[in-house]
């Protein structure tokens, strides 16, 4: 099933994609264009963790001259980031330089305390769509990302759609595409990551708590490119949906 967030007629609704639009829990039906996307999470009881793979893909470390991570290299976002489908993005006026990265998004689906890799799919509730912006002038390091890099308001766009986990077959066999303008810039699949979702279960709840409706961004593959005022960015990736963001002047 695919689920949805939205905001219509001024209240927040939770909806699921049926036959081409969106079914609201009241049972009402919408059209997919009258409403304003939020990301497709359920609110937490409590601060939700937002955890971040960087360089997760080999081609994309060499893309940087950088050697590929032997174990995660890891950041935390913080949730004021995130923005919804169809937003806007602000980018800074006085940046030279600044990209997407389109990401497979395993959101939790209950509470994950050492884990072992084996069983790692039973606590995963489901898959979204990250385009996870990088503004290249502030960093320092690729393995220190500073917070102005990664943790901007509206600089992570986020949905559409929420994939139940049971829906995706192989979440490890994923094509992953960017358009910018309709032109094809970045192609990969979540395949070729370094460290696999099970793995990333596994690695993170060895040491911390993972909750319900966590965030584990796994990182973007090869051919980024900088981004523009007016540019549409379209991040997809097979089976989970087209993530629709357009970049606009701070």
């Amino acid at each position: 099933m695919k689920r949805a967030r939205i905001l219509y007629e001024g209240t927040a609704h939770d909806a699921v994609e049926s036959d081409g639009q969106l079914l609201l829990g009241d049972g009402r039906r919408v059209a997919l264009d009258v409403v304003t996307w939020l990301p497709p999470l359920a609110p937490t009881p409590r601060p939700r963790t937002i955890l971040a793979l960087g360089l997760n893909y080999a081609d994309h470390a060499k893309e940087l001259e950088f050697k590929a991570p032997e174990e995660p290299l890891v950041f935390v976002k913080g949730e004021s980031t995130l923005t919804g489908h169809r937003q806007l993005t602000y980018r800074p006026s006085d940046v030279q330089f600044m990209h997407y990265e389109c990401e497979l998004v395993i959101v939790v689906g209950k509470t994950a305390r050492k884990v072992k890799r084996d069983d790692a799919y039973d606590f995963i509730g489901g898959y979204t769509v990250a385009n996870d912006y990088a503004i290249r002038d502030y960093l320092e390091n690729w393995y220190r990302p500073n917070l102005r890099v990664k943790n901007r308001d509206t600089c992570t766009p986020i949905g559409p759609w929420l994939v139940d986990a049971k829906d995706v077959a192989d979440p490890m066999s994923l094509a992953l595409s960017t358009t910018v303008n309709g032109k094809v810039t970045q192609s990969g699949n979540t395949k070729d990551m370094i460290f696999d979702a099970p793995f990333l279960i596994e690695y993170f709840s060895s040491f911390m708590t993972l909750s319900p409706g966590d965030l584990i961004l796994t990182g973007t593959p090869d051919g980024v490119v900088d981004c523009r005022p007016g540019d549409v960015i379209v991040t997809e990736i097979e089976h989970i949906g087209a993530l629709v963001n357009t970049i606009a002047a701070a």
